[in-house]
C-alpha cells in the first residue's frame, strides 16, 4: 500500500508517495504560516490532493514537531507552530478521507533511519539530530518508544550539567545547550570575541565574530582550521557524554546522528566516540554502540511518517 508521509517544519510543508519498501516517488513542497493553524491544515491537504492525482494513496503520515497523544492524532503541545491539544489528524482525515496517523517530527525521522537507513540491521538505535537544538528517537526491540503522553524520547533536555547554561525549556543544564548548532555557535562567538586573533579562517569567513554561523565553523574545520577543528571537537565530546548517559538506561546496539553539524564528518564523531569509550557504563565488559551518519537526510521525516502510519 502507498502511503504520503507529510513532514510539517515551522515554514514550509513537504510530502511525498512513500512505497512500503522506503522508496519516495514523488514529492511536492508547500510554504506554510506556522501562526495559523488553518493555512497548515490547507496546505497539508492541498499537498495530499496533488500527489493523490497519479497515484493510489491509502493512508497519510503525518509527521509534526511537538508532543503527540497516545492516540496518534492530538498534538498535546507545540512550541514553534500554534497547537495546543489540538486534533490535527482528526481534522485531516475528516478533510482528506482517508486515514490519518499523527507522529512527532523526530520518531518520524528516527523510524525511517531504523526501517530503511543506517539503523536497518540492528533492534536496538538511537537517533540524535543535532540541528538548531538536539532532536532524538530511541527504538528498543524493535519498537519506537513514545512514553505515556507521547513526550518520550526528548534526549535533548536530559539534565548534564546541574546548574549549567540555561535552556529555552526553562530547566539549566540540559544537553542541547551543549550539543547543537547554536551551542557551537555560541562558543565560537564567544572565543572569538575575547581572542580573535586564534581564527584568522572564520573572521575571513565572517567578517566579525557575530557573524559567524555553523556552516562556517564546519567549513573552516574542513579545510584544517585549527580553532574551527577544536570547537567541533568540544561539541563532540559533548555529544559522546550524552551518549554514554543514555547507554547506561538503553543499551543502543547504534547510535544514529544526524542534522547539519554531521557535514564535519569523523571531525564531530571521532571525538564523540572517544568520549562515549572513556565514559560508558561497563566499559570493557560491553561492546562499544558503534556511531553511524544518517543517511535519509531531509527525506527521513516523509519517509517516516508514512511507513509508521501502515503500522
Amino acid at each position: 500500500m502507498l502511503a504520503v508521509g507529510v513532514d510539517i517544519g515551522g515554514t514550509k510543508i513537504a510530502a511525498g508517495v512513500v512505497a512500503e519498501d522506503g522508496t519516495l516517488l514523488a514529492t511536492t513542497r508547500r510554504s506554510t504560516d506556522p501562526h495559523n493553524p488553518a493555512a497548515i491544515e490547507d496546505s497539508v491537504v492541498d499537498a495530499v490532493e496533488e500527489l493523490r492525482r497519479d497515484h493510489e494513496v491509502g493512508v497519510v503520515g503525518v509527521s509534526a514537531a511537538g508532543f503527540v497523544g497516545k492516540d496518534r492524532s492530538t498534538v498535546v503541545f507545540a512550541a514553534n507552530i500554534a497547537w495546543r491539544d489540538y486534533p490535527l489528524g482528526e481534522i485531516l482525515a475528516d478533510r482528506l478521507g482517508l486515514p490519518v496517523v499523527v507522529e512527532n517530527d523526530a520518531n518520524a525521522a528516527g523510524w525511517a533511519e531504523f526501517r530503511f537507513g543506517a539503523g536497518r540491521d540492528v533492534d536496538d538505535m538511537v537517533m540524535l539530530t543535532v540541528g538548531t537544538g538536539l532532536g532524538g528517537a530511541i527504538v528498543t526491540d524493535g519498537q519506537l518508544l513514545r512514553g505515556a503522553v507521547g513526550a518520550g524520547a526528548e534526549v535533548g533536555h536530559l539534565r548534564v550539567v546541574p546548574n549549567g547554561r540555561a535552556c529555552g525549556c526553562g530547566r539549566d543544564g540540559c544537553l542541547e545547550r551543549y550539543v547543537s548548532g547554536t551551542a557551537l555557535v555560541r562558543e565560537t562567538q564567544a572565543a572569538l570575541a575575547t581572542d580573535p586573533a586564534r581564527a584568522s579562517r572564520l573572521i575571513e569567513l565572517a567578517g566579525k565574530p557575530k557573524r559567524v554561523t555553523g556552516p562556517m565553523v564546519t567549513k573552516a574545520a574542513m579545510e584544517g582550521d585549527e580553532f574551527a577543528i577544536s570547537m567541533l571537537t568540544e561539541l563532540g565530546r559533548w555529544l559522546g557524554t550524552g551518549m554514554a548517559a543514555l547507554s547506561a538506561v538503553l543499551d543502543p546496539a547504534v547510535y544514529v546522528v544526524g542534522g547539519g553539524v554531521c557535514e564535519a564528518g569523523d571531525l564531530l564523531l571521532q571525538p564523540a566516540s572517544e568520549a562515549l569509550d572513556q565514559q560508558l557504563f561497563a566499559r570493557g565488559r560491553r561492546p562499544l554502540p558503534t556511531i553511524l551518519v544518517a543517511e535519509l537526510g531531509n527525506d527521513a521525516g516523509i519517509v517516516g511518517a508514512a511507513d509508521l502510519a501502515r503500522a
